[in-house]
């Protein structure tokens, strides 16, 4: 996220450019709304649904608590709550428990894994430790956490509190995928090359591991493989912070939305081995700043980028393949922090259609902080209220 930088004054002093702005997409003839779920909660991050047939949302509040909501409605006990671990100062910080994401064997095994800032730092210098770590459901009450079985799977340094990416999930391979940003800071000024481009950091990558072995091992086809002075766990590198990665349903293709710096959001489809340029790229676009870094090679494209005349910060989303709304199959639903939602159709073509949604709102009103996607494939909205503070969970659904 870059979200910690803009005040109130600062979101709603904008409402008029983009507003102006906005209106350069075409606006999409799918014509949906939003069905509130609950806004008894605070600071939302992720959203995960398990394959274990018992219909529970999961959502994640950044203090680091798991909240279930079950049958429709909230259970006053957290899932987990690890609050006196996780790093998050009070009013907008980007560090905290970012990331959710339960076993595809979770039915059997009940192991469900997350992302977080850790509030003990057992390195000088840096700001902060990143963790992914395996807990395990209580035997005798499904809706707890057995807080015994907690198990550090991976580790890392963050040289400072943003850029943090966070988002974890689970691919068809059945290995778990990491979304992490370049270390924070502006424009990756670390080291010679910035930390996106230096395969020898974890920070500005997707990584990828397998968790069935403790705590994990790299799978054989990772691209990086027996290189040397480079980090196995890389998947795919170039990235400034990549913040909610999803896989679609059917073909297995895994997008995220990068955040930009001062000029540009984007789109993404990853690939194994693909570099998306960061930090001489910027979207679409070179970053004039450093002409003088080594060029990547065929540097991967996004799918789509807009410019700061139309939002502050992007929030990845998912290609819908639910059943209840037949003229979304296929699309790919993101949106700004600042409240513009839109769809991505695949054109065939390098950049996709975009399309504004009907169900956007003006900053001020909300700031999207995630999706959610359930067994069913029906998407959800996670979003923060400015003024009040709350956190929301809507359903989207077909405009009747």
């Amino acid at each position: 996220m870059n979200k910690s930088i803009f005040t109130t004054a600062t979101i709603l002093s904008l409402l008029s450019v983009l507003t102006v702005a906005c209106g350069q997409v075409s606006n999409s003839p799918v014509k949906l709304k939003v069905q509130l779920i609950t806004d008894n909660l605070a600071s939302l991050t992720s959203f995960a649904e398990p394959k274990d047939q018992s219909g529970r949302l999961f959502i994640c509040e950044q203090e680091g608590r798991i909240r279930i909501i079950k049958k429709g409605a909230l259970l006053p006990t957290p899932f987990l709550d690890i609050k006196e671990d996780v790093l998050k100062r009070e009013g907008s910080d980007e560090r905290g428990l970012l990331g959710l994401a339960f076993h595809p064997n979770y039915a059997k095994n009940h192991k469900y894994y997350i992302y977080y800032s850790s509030r003990i730092s057992k390195t000088a210098g840096v700001d902060h430790h990143s963790i992914v770590k395996e807990f395990t459901a209580s035997g005798q009450n499904p809706d707890l956490t057995d807080m015994k079985s907690g198990k550090v799977v991976l580790e890392f340094d963050e040289p400072q509190a943003n850029h943090n990416g966070g988002d974890i999930k689970f691919g068809p391979d059945g290995f778990l995928y990491i979304a992490v940003g370049d270390g924070g800071g502006g424009d990756d000024r670390h080291g010679d090359i910035g930390n996106g481009q230096n395969l020898n950091t974890l920070l500005g990558k997707i990584l990828r591991i397998d968790v069935n072995t403790a705590p994990y091992v790299i799978p054989k086809d990772n691209p990086f493989v027996g290189r040397e002075n480079t980090k196995a766990e890389i998947y795919a590198y170039g990235l400034r912070n990549p913040w909610r990665i999803s896989f679609d349903k059917v073909n297995g293709r895994l997008f995220t939305g990068d955040v930009g710096q001062n000029a540009w959001e984007e789109v993404d489809i990853i690939t194994k081995g693909g570099n998306y340029g960061w930090r001489v790229r910027e979207g679409l676009h070179e970053n004039s700043k450093f002409n003088g870094d080594p060029t990547p090679k065929n540097p991967i494209e996004p799918i789509t980028d807009y410019a700061h005349k139309e939002g502050i910060s992007i929030t990845g989303g998912f290609v819908y393949r639910g059943k209840k709304i037949p003229a979304l199959v296929g699309k790919y639903l993101f949106a700004d922090w600042m409240g513009p939602l839109w769809t991505l159709t695949d054109t065939k073509k390098p950049q996709w259609l975009r399309e504004k949604l009907s169900i956007s709102k003006d900053a001020g009103y909300w700031q999207i902080t995630s999706f959610g996607e359930d067994q069913a494939g029906e998407l959800y909205l996670i979003t923060a209220m400015l003024e009040s503070g709350k956190g929301a969970l809507y359903k989207i659904v077909a405009e009747k």
